[in-house]
């Protein structure tokens, strides 16, 4: 095993021995999302250089869910709970020799197209291997995407210190029920593992739900993320 699998294998393994790890689901209706980047994506290509992606809008969601329940974006530290009022978010990248998660800093600050652009580059340079360590270090939240890789379905592993992460999956086309009648729409399964030594089982809840409601109406991320 190369260095860095061991150190992503003692990492993960002490993840699971060290924190009281429980996972929640809930279910997304991408349609709003979808259609706002079928209409926009050509002119924001044009008009900022990079692609709008589904990770931007993760990320909006995320940064307005974790300022409403800042338990979620919060630290131990033996028997301290650190509140972190900063919003550095991990993105997990797979590379060639494993997942890193390079962080984006103060996300809260930046717009779509600054986010796209900042994850594009850390993702560029952690597959050539070209990230400093100060960019692995010290994020607040992290963001796995799954369904990149066909993913429906998964319990993702808390980064420590942080103390929750938030997984996406693969879009798939599902009969729903709509206001009494069935359609079909491009759902998203997302799960949040976290730790119930910090953050219980209505908070997690409730933090899906607001991720939830603004992505089904993603107009609301320009106020609210």
């Amino acid at each position: 095993m190369s260095r860095r699998r061991l150190t992503i294998a003692r990492r993960l393994v002490d993840a699971q021995r060290e924190t009281a790890s429980l996972t929640t689901f809930n279910e997304i209706d991408m349609t709003a999302v979808m259609d706002l980047r079928r209409r926009r994506k050509e002119a924001f290509q044009t008009r900022h250089g990079i692609g709008l992606g589904f990770m931007s809008f993760f990320v909006k969601a995320s940064v307005a869910a974790l300022k409403a329940f800042p338990n979620v974006n919060a630290e131990m530290q033996d028997d301290d709970l650190i509140l972190k009022r900063y919003y550095d978010l991990g993105i997990a990248v797979d590379t060639e020799g494993g997942l890193v998660v390079p962080v984006v800093r103060n996300v809260d600050q930046k717009s779509f197209p600054e986010i796209e652009r900042g994850i594009a580059d850390l993702a560029g340079r952690a597959r050539d291997n070209k990230l400093s360590i100060d960019e692995l270090r010290e994020g607040t939240f992290t963001i796995t995407n799954g369904g990149i890789f066909g993913s429906l379905f998964s319990t993702p592993i808390i980064n420590p210190p942080q103390v929750a992460i938030l997984g996406m999956h693969r879009i798939v086309e599902r009969p729903i029920a709509v206001q009494g009648q069935v359609a079909i729409h491009p759902m998203m399964y997302v799960a949040l593992t976290y730790d119930h030594r910090v953050i219980d089982g209505r908070t997690a809840v409730q933090f899906l739900i607001r991720i939830k409601d603004l992505l089904e109406d993603p107009e609301t991320l320009l106020l609210d993320g």
